[in-house]
């Protein structure tokens, strides 16, 4: 994608096959992620489970940072596919790089709820938010 944004700058047009369906899923992240949000403050998210109150304030900040990261690639992206803004560019990178190491923390996190403390965490994510 880096060398088909050079050419899409300096005029060109470039053929390479991620040029084609890179864009078009950039917009549906950024779709799909204004949905989440929406549905995340129409319904509101389930209660933070018992526990230390450090873990909890990570857990809280992790998700911002995940919902305005996984805003910010998308909109970085479009201001260089869209707008010709080659810095940003190099901000969608750095971005996209964050989040990958925001959604292995995540991952991390996870895990570590379900084999490490055993509280049933993951359950949150099923219908009824894991009520049994």
């Amino acid at each position: 994608m880096g060398r088909a944004l050079r050419i899409k700058l300096q005029g060109g047009v470039p053929d390479q096959f991620a040029a084609l369906v890179h864009p078009p899923v950039g917009l549906a992240i950024l779709v799909l992620m204004v949905v989440r949000i929406g549905l995340r403050w129409w319904l509101g998210a389930p209660a933070l489970p018992e526990g230390p109150a450090l873990m909890n304030r990570l857990a809280h900040w992790g998700h911002l940072a995940l919902y305005a990261v996984l805003l910010a690639v998308p909109l970085s992206g479009m201001a260089a596919w869209g707008a010709g803004i080659s810095g940003a560019g190099d901000v969608h990178e750095i971005m996209v790089n964050l989040a990958l190491l925001l959604v292995a923390g995540h991952v991390a996190a996870a895990l570590f709820h379900q084999f490490v403390l055993k509280d049933n965490l993951m359950a949150r994510m099923r219908p009824g938010g894991g009520a049994r």
